[in-house]
This record gives structure tokens, C-alpha cells and sequence, in this order.
């Protein structure tokens, strides 16, 4: 959590030349600490609980759901189970080592209503895999210290609820 600019502004003037801090107000790194209570030693991500069986089975299941399109190794998620049972052991190995490399983005352009185009950068299906496998472990530890206001790629929030929420604060003279 941050403290507002008055706030700091009054802190940072009432900080003494021996650097204490007199105010009572927390400045810099204490403040997430000082304000919201969480302590520095909070829960980590482990390579081993990413690529942990049960992650990585969920992670496929949602990658296979969403479809899409092959990336530049032109692997589509028909093909990922008996590619994985090929190359998992391997794929595991390298990502503990921190040894990955994600492959190239494919660029895909999309035609627009108006003439234009729109790019969309396609990663390959096993990229995918990784990147969902991660953020399943990552999103329980992050999201809960997200601002409310905030709508862009969260889960459960959408342009739909950000444009309803302004239109609130717009009626409510906020």
C-alpha cells in the first residue's frame, strides 16, 4: 500500500539530518510493511511447486480449453500431450536449471471493422503451458495486494466492469 503525497511530502519534511524519522509516518520500504502488515518473510514460488504434477495437469487442461493458434514451432494443442510425453522430462530439467528459453513470438495480424490491422504475438502452445503453470502459483500470492480499482488482466475483471465503475465515480462526483 502507498501512502498519499501529503503524506510523504510531511514525512520527508519532518525527517531529522541524522535521518530519523519523527513523524510517525512510514517512508520507502517500511511502508508495505508499516501499512499493510505483511512481513518481508511472505510464502515464495519454487520452480519445483510450478512444475509440480498437479500445476502442470491443470495447466494443460486450461491451455488445451483455450485452444489457439500453433506458435512458430507450428505445435498446436492437439499435438502437446504426445509432444510432453517426449519432452517433459527434459523440458523439467531446464526449467529447474533456469536454462529455459522461451521460443519466438509469432506475429499474427488481424483485420479490424475500420481497414486496419490489429498484431497479436502468438507464443507456442508449450510457452503457454509454462506461462499458465506459473501464474496458477503466482496469482493466489500477488492478487490479493492489487489495487480494487484495478481491471486490466485480472481474473473475474473486465473493460466492461472498468467502464461501469467510472461511470459511478462520474455519477457520485467522485
Amino acid at each position: 500500500m502507498l501512502i498519499n503525497d501529503a503524506q510523504a511530502q510531511k514525512a520527508a519534511a519532518s525527517e531529522y539530518e541524522d535521518g530519523r524519522n519523527l513523524s510517525g509516518y512510514a517512508t520507502g520500504a517500511e511502508i508495505d510493511t508499516a501499512v499493510s502488515g505483511r512481513t518481508k518473510a511472505e510464502p515464495s514460488v519454487t520452480m519445483e511447486a510450478v512444475t509440480d504434477r498437479a500445476n502442470m495437469m491443470l495447466a494443460y487442461q486450461r491451455v488445451v480449453e483455450n485452444k489457439g493458434a500453433a506458435g512458430v514451432d507450428n505445435l498446436s494443442t492437439l499435438d502437446l500431450k504426445p509432444w510432453l510425453k517426449q519432452h517433459w522430462q527434459g523440458m523439467k530439467v531446464s526449467l529447474a536449471a533456469g536454462s529455459y528459453l522461451p521460443r519466438a513470438i509469432r506475429k499474427v495480424d488481424i483485420p479490424k471493422p475500420n481497414g486496419d490491422t490489429r498484431t497479436l504475438g502468438v507464443p507456442t502452445v508449450v510457452d503457454r503451458l509454462i506461462q499458465q503453470a506459473i501464474a496458477q502459483r503466482l496469482s493466489p500470492l500477488v492478487e490479493p495486494h492489487f489495487s480494487h480499482s484495478s481491471y486490466g488482466f485480472r481474473p473475474n475483471r473486465n473493460a466492461w466492469q472498468a467502464v461501469q465503475q467510472a461511470q459511478q465515480y462520474i455519477r457520485s462526483g467522485k
